[in-house]
């Protein structure tokens, strides 16, 4: 089965949670504590809270987000924009974990 961890919030969680249900594919949505009641934690079959709701300890963090991918079982990240979707370091560490990273590869954003 495939499960992608959504590493964002708001709106674009929310479009991208309905996307892959219309795909078959489950997911995993990550919050900040203060963000327990948002529409993307509630549409996604799971939810993983990453940390406090300052964004550097919880969006931004990107071995809070792996490890959270990796206890709920998802085999894929969708970035989602901002935060870090334009990170090579984190589609790196995502690729070097196993998990699929749904986005540019790390080689293609630094020819950017």
């Amino acid at each position: 089965m495939l499960r992608c961890l959504i590493a964002n919030r708001g709106e674009i969680a929310v479009r991208i949670i309905r996307a892959c249900r219309e795909y078959g594919i489950e997911t995993v949505a990550v919050y900040a504590k203060g963000d327990e009641q948002s529409l993307h934690v509630h549409l996604a079959d799971q939810a993983i809270c990453i940390g406090e709701a300052n964004a550097l300890d919880s969006y931004l963090n990107i071995d809070r987000i792996i490890s959270s991918a990796q206890i709920t079982g998802a085999n894929a990240i969708h970035p989602g924009y901002g935060f870090l979707s334009e990170s090579t370091k984190f589609a790196q560490t995502v690729e070097e974990q196993g998990i699929a990273f749904i986005g540019p590869t790390k080689k293609t954003m630094e020819m950017m």
